[in-house]
């Protein structure tokens, strides 16, 4: 990766361009650039991006980009085939556990599966308040009627002097 960096890096100061213009022009941020030209793969997450901004950065030049390509090409699988693939499977398993863990996390809310409730509970408290209002019922009943007799007026005791 060095080497197709270096090989970048000189013919981009050849041509009397600078790393701003060139990011300018290819509308890649400055630091990408940077981290390419320096060999830099280590700062890089998504390999794929990486691989088309090398390639829009060689033709941007008057590189063979397809060349440069199959170099870059090489380079991943020489850096790859020396992986051990006990690394290789604990890696994916560990990918595998987060990407569970992300799909637990979010859900959308036309697809997610709602929580059952306790419908004890409910039909408990629908019982509890309609024993209440049972009991309100008759307290307020036996509060007008008094001793058999319905009250309509209410009687002051006034004490006069």
């Amino acid at each position: 990766m060095n080497e197709i960096g270096e090989l970048l890096r000189t013919t981009r100061e050849d041509s009397g361009v600078s790393l701003e213009e060139a990011s300018a022009d290819l509308d890649i941020k400055t630091l990408i650039l940077e981290n390419i030209e320096d060999g830099n793969i280590g700062c890089f997450k998504d390999i794929f991006a990486l691989k088309e901004d090398i390639r829009n950065y060689a033709k941007y030049l008057g590189l063979d980009s397809d060349k440069i390509i199959d170099d870059f090409n090489d380079y991943l699988f020489e850096v790859t085939s020396k992986i051990p693939v006990e690394s290789i499977e604990k890696a994916m398993k560990e990918q595998q556990k987060d990407e569970q863990v992300q799909e637990d996390k979010i859900v959308s809310p036309y697809t997610a599966s709602k929580e059952k409730t306790n419908s004890k509970l409910f039909i408990l408290l629908y019982v509890a308040i309609a024993l209440l209002v049972v009991l309100v019922v008759v307290w307020s009943v036996k509060q007008i009627t008094m001793d058999n007799k319905t009250t309509n007026t209410i009687s002051y005791s006034v004490k006069t002097e």
